[in-house]
């Protein structure tokens, strides 16, 4: 979890990326600039969850953003440390470095695609850093087989190489290394190109979306969202599960930027059309590992408008949506939890302590380690504490996550 010291500094960097002065973030988010310089200048080390959302929406970014997520590595917290060196040399191997060795004799493609799946499963689990301590051998398995000079194992090896320095950005993400990321990420286009699965290009240029966002790049998120999206329609893909996938995730992408953005009825516009294709995922032939391809279904569209009404403040909103929903067996744990923390805050928003709490309640039971790092959990919980009076069930989360008087 971010100390609540560092949030000043924070929202000053991120002010400071949006090129707004003090007063053009007050005016956008309507919190008054007396309370940002406090905040900037740490004379205010924490807000409530109210202004936190306006200041995140003021800038164009998640409220996680704001608070941060939850952590890259175990509790130590030394995301540059000797581990995650270790990933940045495997993602930018030395100048003048020898060429990767060829394939060992035992080597298998099958066995790296599934390595590389559980990675991606370990990822959407929050265990960042079991993901982390595996993330060099995998991109030094698949450079190899990338340099192989047999085709039949080189063209496959692009494509573990494009997965794995995928996966790569989104641990870099998560770390705030949104640099690193996108080094990652136009690495692993660049392997997309020279394997022979025309989805991996717009499946990475999606992350690439999603980095542009955490940096407030919101135009250049959505033209490329958009555009990628375009061409794999165009090229005929969406008519095919995994490439419906695909097409789905990228419109969802370009959906959250323009919210961010402030154009909410564009946004509703796309999720709405993602909603009604979403439908169709299920009545084509079944695609390749659904660990490897892009999230989409019914279930996450819906769990994404979810998030995107309680963000833009429509609280009852996003209960309604999530009230009696059935989430597919392919809905990955880190979008459940991701449901169950947004409907905290839908309650939250609006003064239903009780609900909030047994929100968290069935959070703990499914997610515990990653709501105890997760700053969000945390804020919401801090925020029922200040109440006057505590709800049944509140003062066990609050020793659990470590907020109390």
């Amino acid at each position: 979890m971010a100390k609540e010291d560092d949030l000043g500094r924070t929202l000053r960097r991120l002010r400071k990326l949006s090129s707004l002065t003090q007063e053009e973030l007050a005016e956008h988010s309507g919190v008054s600039v007396e309370v940002i310089r406090q905040l900037e200048q740490g004379r205010k080390r924490s807000a409530r969850l109210p202004t936190l959302h306006a200041l995140a929406n003021g800038l164009g970014v998640e409220l996680t953003t704001v608070l941060g997520d939850p952590p890259g590595v175990a509790a130590n917290r030394e995301s540059d440390g000797p581990r995650f060196v270790a990933v940045r040399r495997a993602v930018m191997p030395a100048l003048w470095a020898p060429p990767p060795p060829p394939p060992a004799e035992d080597f298998s493609l099958d066995h790296l695609r599934e390595q590389i799946a559980d990675g991606w499963s370990g990822y959407h689990g929050a265990e960042f850093d079991t993901v982390l301590k595996s993330l060099p051998d995998l991109i030094s398995d698949a450079r190899s087989a990338a340099a192989s000079e047999d085709s039949d194992v080189r063209q496959p090896g692009f494509a573990a190489l494009s997965k794995v320095l995928q996966l790569a950005g989104h641990v870099a993400v998560r770390m705030g290394k949104t640099d690193l990321a996108l080094i990652a990420l136009e690495r692993a286009i660049e392997a997309a190109a020279q394997s022979a699965d025309p989805l991996l290009r717009p499946m990475i240029v999606n992350s690439v979306a999603w980095t542009y966002q955490r940096q407030g790049r919101l135009e250049d998120a959505l033209y490329i969202a958009l555009h990628a999206a375009a061409d794999t329609k165009d090229n005929g893909h969406a008519e095919t599960a995994d490439g419906l996938k695909v097409w789905g995730a990228l419109t969802m992408s370009a959906a959250t930027s323009a919210a961010r953005s402030g154009d909410y009825e564009r946004a509703a516009d796309m999720m709405a059309l993602a909603e009604k294709e979403a439908a169709r995922v299920s009545k084509l032939p079944p695609g390749s590992d659904n660990r490897m391809v892009s999230v989409f279904s019914p279930s996450s569209v819906r769990i994404e408008r979810v998030r995107l009404a309680v963000q833009y403040a429509h609280p009852e909103d996003a209960l309604a949506l999530a009230k009696g929903m059935r989430l597919s067996k392919d809905t990955p744990p880190s979008w459940r939890t991701w449901l169950l923390l947004d409907v905290a805050r839908a309650h939250t928003d609006l003064g239903d302590a009780a609900g909030a709490v047994k929100t968290l309640e069935s959070l703990r039971r499914v997610a515990p380690t990653w709501m105890q790092h997760h700053t969000l959990a945390v804020a919401i919980v801090r925020d029922l504490w200040a109440l006057p009076n505590h709800p049944p069930g509140l003062r066990p989360l609050a020793e659990f996550l470590g907020v109390g008087e």
